[in-house]
């Protein structure tokens, strides 16, 4: 692991760069595309920094909908068991069985704060507006 610069403060200097050096000066698509290309730097740096929270949270909302199963330790194995999870909560839904009654809150209660998490991520100011 590196001490400094952070990737945190890498992403930043090159969106700041971005930001009032490219964006201001260059005229047309090169000017959108560099205005893309630092909303995806934000977008990285906001998905880093709460990356593990968030990671913590889906899990936790798939054990209350799903039971309880044991969290992998490593972030990679952790993302793909939240796929093959999130694919069990998908049967669940399309066979009818999370439909009404304490399933349906809880279900409705994950699905809700995990599309807030992602939109924190991908699109803050929705949610600001919302």
């Amino acid at each position: 692991m590196q001490d400094r610069p952070t990737y945190d403060e890498l992403l930043a200097a090159v969106e700041h760069f971005l930001d009032t050096e490219i964006v201001p000066n260059v005229p047309g698509s090169r000017g959108f595309h560099a205005r893309v290309a630092a909303n995806a730097i934000r977008i990285i740096r906001r998905e880093l920094s709460n990356e593990e929270d968030q990671l913590a949270a889906e899990w936790s909302g798939l054990d209350a909908v799903l039971g309880p199963a044991e969290r992998p330790a490593g972030r990679k194995q952790l993302r793909t068991a939240l796929l093959e999870r999130n694919e069990a909560l998908c049967t669940l839904i399309r066979s009818g069985d999370a439909d009404d009654g304490e399933a349906a809150r809880k279900v409705l209660e994950h699905v809700q704060r995990t599309v807030r998490d992602k939109l924190t991520v991908s699109d803050p100011a929705l949610l600001e507006r919302s």
